[in-house]
């Protein structure tokens, strides 16, 4: 044995054959701790199912080219909360928690994301738990040991439980920052082994008793369950870990796409029945009529009034119950909408609505102008219709392209209240047609909220681009819902045009093949290493763009798949304002006229410009003209805003980009990514090349960074008999 750091001896080799029986025999331990659920829409306690609207945590950052800690040690880690002012009890408790953090060799600075991760109770938690530290921004687990020991001695043991638990724990919130929402046990074990954990099993089964950690057995279908091998008459199965807030999120999530598919009731046609009782009407009367007539004349006057006066209050009277009612469009209406419609495919997603509460819509740019087509029509038939958008940018594209009678709003403005519809007395939205753009930039958690936002009863169509990346945090929604199959999915045929659409469209499919642009729509540079790369994007962004092409440096964007490296968002951040804007960066690293972006949530941006600085913080203009001035304790949300990575761009597009690929790239890249990069310029697309193969060999060869996620398991197993 030698000394590994932590005290732990090192990890030992075993056969292939030993560990899946090692695995095997713990998942059975831990399926024996509560009850479990059998199939593929497993669910670890009836709880669990049960999300409540309140209280849902905030969506995980995405990887560590999403976000940036200021001063974090590890890349990825989400931003530390504001400073909390020492006064009061508050400040009691930052300054003892800082002392506690002090004493054990950490940064006094993490104080504020103690006390806001632990409460006033801050300094004791660590104090009794030193692994506890393993939570905060930026703290890896050589950290945590390192504290722990500071502050426990030898008391400080590799197999300590709340080392077990805080290491779960932490792997998993590691796999949610990648995107997953649930790991399979196996990769859970294997983490827990390079961390050199004496007992990993016992880990895993003390962090599930626990209750942070939900497991789940999952059925394997398709191409998974020939690669798993097992039992001809059993289908070979797989173990889930979960953190319980992602595991609640996504059965709650898949609760309320079943409970809205299965509380829709379509329109009918209520015409015809009018019809009907107008004619009965008619007929009654004509009887009466022929009685009277056999009678005196004076009493058939009077039978006549009355008749008459019968007649002329019997429609009212049915009328008036109609007026009253919400609007609820019959299958003719709906038909006259769609042959109205000014594409097929407008025609057949409105048709898809129109006897469907959940449509799924997939197409590019060009392809918005279907739900465009259905809000009007929808409007039309008097329902209640809105559309949702991740940025604003993306609300004004559409609301130029919609018309002025189409009501949109932001995603965030929605379920915040900042705008929109507004909410129902039972709290939910005030709409019967919710349209969702950029679908596949919600994660569980907010794609959960967004549904228990919605009555039973309401249509909701999500659109998106599947080609796209997915969104930062956990999770693959709208690609899960394809995958399920569990409701209509209308594909647009309208493509996107131009060179730059058809170059993106052949990506789409694995092809990266040169295409015509005869007005230089795209250009392909290539480059012998990273420093070139900034050299060739820069001169691109500040002299070449702008002369030939007439758009200037400020509508144009650098796009590169990380912050660091040779040719890293920093590195080309750095340049470009050398170039663009020379200064010393006298507020907070900023001048007057910086181009930045801010980032108030995981996978939302926002670009604005400084416009100066002073004590109360950076005052910002945004490009609809806003300004707001960033205090100091939130700055390090801002930064240098010519050169993004491509997440960071998602949900905007730029008249210019010039998309850098740095030797280094390789890992980085995917079909996906190079699509999503590709897609963002409007007219000029640059694409500045030094990675070699490795770009041909990711749009052929590698669709996507995988992901592990259990709401399609959960969709096909309970929504089999809903579509």
């Amino acid at each position: 044995m030698s000394d590994t750091g932590n005290g732990a001896p090192e990890e030992t080799s075993a056969s292939p054959t030993d560990k899946a029986a090692a695995i095997a025999e713990l998942a059975e331990r831990i399926r024996s701790i509560g009850p479990q659920a059998s199939g593929a829409g497993a669910s670890p306690a009836s709880g669990a199912s049960e999300a409540s609207s309140a209280s849902r945590p905030a969506p995980a950052s995405a990887a560590s080219e999403v976000s940036e800690a200021p001063g974090a040690t590890g890349g990825g880690a989400p931003a530390a909360p504001a400073a909390v002012e020492p006064d009061g009890p508050r400040g009691d408790a930052l300054q003892e928690t800082a002392r506690v953090l002090t004493s054990g060799g950490a940064p006094a600075e993490l104080a504020a994301a103690a006390v806001a991760e632990f409460g006033d109770g801050a300094a004791e938690r660590l104090r009794t738990d030193p692994w506890a530290v393993l939570g905060l921004p930026g703290v890896r687990p050589e950290h945590a040991d390192g504290f722990a020991r500071e502050l426990l001695g030898p008391k400080a043991e590799p197999g300590d439980p709340r080392r077990a638990q805080a290491l779960v724990l932490w792997l998993l919130e590691q796999a949610a920052l990648r995107g997953h929402s649930a790991l399979e046990l196996a990769e859970v074990t294997a983490g827990l082994g390079r961390l050199r954990m004496p007992d990993p099993a016992a880990a895993i089964q003390a962090a599930v008793a626990d209750g942070r950690v939900l497991p789940f057995q999952e059925e394997l279908s398709g191409p998974e369950a020939h690669a798993a091998g097992g039992e001809d008459d059993e289908a070979p199965t797989r173990t889930l870990l979960a953190l319980e807030r992602l595991a609640m999120a996504e059965d709650s999530l898949a609760e309320g796409l079943l409970q809205l598919m299965a509380t829709f009731v379509p329109g009918e046609d209520v015409e015809t029945e009018d019809a009907q009782a107008e004619d009965a009407q008619a007929e009654e009367v004509q009887a009466q009529e022929v009685q009277a007539s056999d009678a005196e004349a004076e009493e058939a006057g009077a039978q006549e009034g009355e008749v008459e006066a019968a007649a002329d209050s019997a429609p009212a009277d049915t009328e008036a119950p109609a007026e009253s009612a919400p609007a609820a469009p019959g299958p003719t209406a709906w038909a006259a909408a769609a042959e109205a419609a000014p594409s097929s495919s407008a025609t057949a997603l409105i048709e898809a609505v129109a006897d469907n509460a959940l449509v799924l819509h997939t197409g590019g740019e060009a392809a918005r102008a279907e739900p465009a087509a259905l809000l009007a029509a929808a409007r039309g038939l008097g329902l209640r219709a809105w559309a949702a958008t991740w940025t604003d940018q993306g609300r004004e594209s559409f609301a130029a392209l919609a018309g002025a009678d189409i009501a949109v709003t932001t995603l965030a403005e929605l379920l915040s209240g900042a705008a929109g519809p507004g909410r129902s007395p039972d709290g939910s939205l005030a709409l019967d047609l919710l349209v969702v753009l950029d679908a596949p930039l919600l994660d569980v958690e907010l794609a959960a909220t967004l549904l228990e936002s919605l009555a039973d009863g309401t249509r909701l169509v999500l659109s998106g681009d599947p080609g796209q990346l997915w969104s930062a945090g956990p999770g693959r929604f709208f690609a899960d819902l394809l995958a399920a199959k569990v409701c209509p999915a209308v594909a647009s045929r309208t493509p996107d045009f131009g060179p730059i659409g058809e170059l993106v469209s052949g990506v789409g499919i694995g092809e990266l093949q040169p295409v015509e642009a005869p007005d230089k729509e795209v250009v392909i540079l290539t480059a012998k290493d990273g420093g070139e790369a900034v050299h060739r994007a820069v001169q691109l962004l500040t002299d070449s763009i702008p002369r030939a092409l007439g758009i200037p440096a400020e509508q144009v964007v650098l796009l590169t798949p990380g912050h660091g490296g040779p040719a890293g968002t920093r590195a080309l951040n750095a340049a470009a304002k050398a170039r663009l804007n020379p200064g010393p960066g006298r507020f907070g690293g900023f001048d007057p006229g910086d181009r930045v972006v801010e980032s108030p949530a995981p996978g939302i941006t926002r670009p604005a410009r400084v416009l100066d600085g002073d004590a109360t913080g950076l005052h910002l203009e945004y490009p609809d003209g806003s300004r707001r001035t960033v205090p100091p304790a939130q700055a390090g949300r801002l930064r240098h805003g010519w050169a993004l990575t491509v997440h960071q761009a998602l949900g905007r597009r730029w008249p210019g980009a010039v998309v850098v690929l740095p030797e280094d790239a390789g890992p980085a890249l995917t079909r996906q990514w190079v699509y999503t990069a590709f897609g963002r310029g409007e007219r000029h697309l640059s694409v500045v090349h030094a990675a070699g193969p490795a770009l041909a060999q990711a749009v052929a060869e590698r669709p996507a960074q995988p992901r592990t996620t259990r709401l399609r398991a959960i969709l096909a197993e309970n929504a089999a008999s809903a579509y």
